[in-house]
């Protein structure tokens, strides 16, 4: 399980990183931690923090988050129904 989440941590980091290749790594996690609101307060980037702030990143404050897309439902109605088992995929 850490291993999947170091690997992941440092996929999307390297994304991020080179798009902004002339900061220095510290430099963009003190970035990332502003973008949190928890200006130079590093300790605030936890993993968990840290993946979903460069998943999110960039992306629209309505977007649906990646985690939970899956199994994201537009009508309420029709979640309903799917968590009773009434609806089937």
């Amino acid at each position: 399980m850490k291993c999947e989440r170091l690997n992941e941590v440092l996929e999307l980091l390297g994304e991020h990183w080179r798009k902004e290749p002339d900061l220095h790594l510290l430099d963009l996690l003190h970035k990332i931690a502003e973008e949190v609101g928890e200006k130079d307060n590093l300790d605030a980037l936890r993993d968990e923090v840290l993946i979903y702030q460069l998943k999110m990143r960039g992306k629209d404050k309505s977007e649906v988050i990646p985690g939970i897309k899956k199994d994201y439902e537009e009508d309420f109605k029709t979640a309903l129904l799917r968590a009773r088992g009434i609806l089937k995929d």
